[in-house]
């Protein structure tokens, strides 16, 4: 009965992404500890990522220069960086059960933001006569089958001597516990399945998004985008960018960190709840409370950045054009439940950005001027680009 009762609150529970107290801790921790071991910020993953660019390049080509929406292409791309640290494996971009896994999450994160599920929040009962919330309840089954399936099949092919991933870590971890006869443990396999499931959810959109800004922003300023290529001919030519470049490429790291900054990904971040009795300019808000911490109200701070609504890297360089950071560059949020993929996504973000500039020129689509591309977001639970087209041109 508990399981039943876990697992139709979405919202509280087992995972890290809703969970509170000793096991959300734990589940982060050792979340934190193995994505540190398959490769945040360590040779692995830049490594998994750089493969990954291959085989990006290799799917714009196809298009041939000719408009396309790159959403779906970036995001796989996104994901297949997580499934190789969860699962041990990337998946090909036309395999379908990939396919539909993304599109889930990536539904799953629209109708979170939807009006309907905001009422549903406020008025629980009303859940099962919502479209949006009965489309939500069957994407997080059938992905929670998915993952189950996937789940099983690496335990049937597990052995302790060989860590492929992080699913392999958590089960090794497990059987260390029960070996010391540990009773009472978090390492039961429902938090293995909303880990899996958080990651892979936190871990795809967010990246896939971000780059999906990073790109529009590029079409839409095409001096910008020169800049950042000048930089790129000078500093590395034509080789594969990697991460040690990035302390010389000044311009090209302000470039991505003002985009973070102005596509607000998840304005609202994630909900947290007060831990004690606490006063805010003037408004007393109990223990217990939920509570949304604004990311929008620091990153467009007109306190805080000189230009906070038009695209301005200078906002990230000093006089000599050397990166400076700013402290109200929260994209990531705060605190104890700050981003734990941050690390990776930055390298992601970073290494899949200057690869494909090295390779191709982004414009708008024919007929189109930069100043019609359109920026205004569709609003879900993260801000995604409208859907619209541009051009990849190969560079010669």
């Amino acid at each position: 009965e508990n399981d039943e009762q876990r697992s139709q609150n979405h919202t509280g529970g087992p995972g890290i992404l809703f969970s509170n107290g000793d096991s959300w801790k734990e589940m982060r921790r050792f979340a934190l500890s193995t994505l540190k071991d398959f490769g945040m910020g360590k040779r692995i993953s830049e490594g998994k990522i750089i493969d990954e660019c291959h085989y990006l390049i290799q799917e714009f080509k196809q298009h041939q220069g000719k408009a396309f929406n790159n959403r779906q292409t970036l995001v796989y791309a996104a994901s297949n960086i997580i499934s190789a640290i969860m699962f041990g494996k990337r998946f090909e971009y036309k395999d379908p059960v990939f396919q539909a896994m993304v599109e889930r999450d990536n539904e799953s994160i629209r109708l979170t933001g939807s009006a309907s599920l905001l009422i549903y929040n406020i008025v629980p009962w009303l859940g099962p006569f919502l479209k949006d919330w009965r489309d939500l309840m069957k994407n997080i089954e059938d992905n929670k089958a998915e993952m189950k399936r996937i789940i099983g099949n690496l335990k049937e092919t597990f052995n302790p001597e060989m860590c492929r991933c992080f699913v392999d870590a958590f089960l090794i971890h497990r059987q260390k516990l029960e070996k010391s006869e540990i009773k009472d443990s978090h390492y039961h396999d429902d938090n293995l399945l909303y880990s899996v499931i958080n990651l892979f959810a936190a871990g795809t959109d967010t990246t896939g998004n971000t780059l999906q800004w990073c790109l529009l922003y590029m079409a839409k300023y095409p001096h910008i985008q020169d800049q950042v290529l000048e930089e790129l001919n000078r500093v590395v030519g034509s080789r594969q960018v990697c991460v040690e470049d990035r302390k010389n490429l000044p311009y090209t790291d302000a470039v991505i960190h003002e985009s973070q900054r102005l596509c607000n990904l998840v304005p609202m971040a994630i909900p947290h709840r007060t831990s004690r009795d606490v006063s805010l300019h003037g408004y007393f808000i109990k223990e217990g409370t939920t509570v949304f911490p604004l990311l929008t109200s620091v990153l467009y701070d007109e306190s805080e950045w000189e230009n906070p609504f038009t695209f301005t890297p200078s906002h990230f360089l000093d006089q000599e054009g050397k990166f400076v950071r700013r402290d109200a560059f929260m994209p990531f949020s705060a605190g104890r439940r700050v981003c734990l993929g941050e690390g990776l996504a930055r390298m992601e973000i970073f290494l899949f950005f200057t690869s494909l500039l090295q390779h191709f020129r982004f414009t708008p689509p024919p007929g189109v001027s930069e100043d019609e591309l359109d920026l205004t977001p569709v609003v879900g639970f993260t801000l995604s680009p409208s859907p619209q087209k541009l051009c990849a041109v190969r560079r010669q």
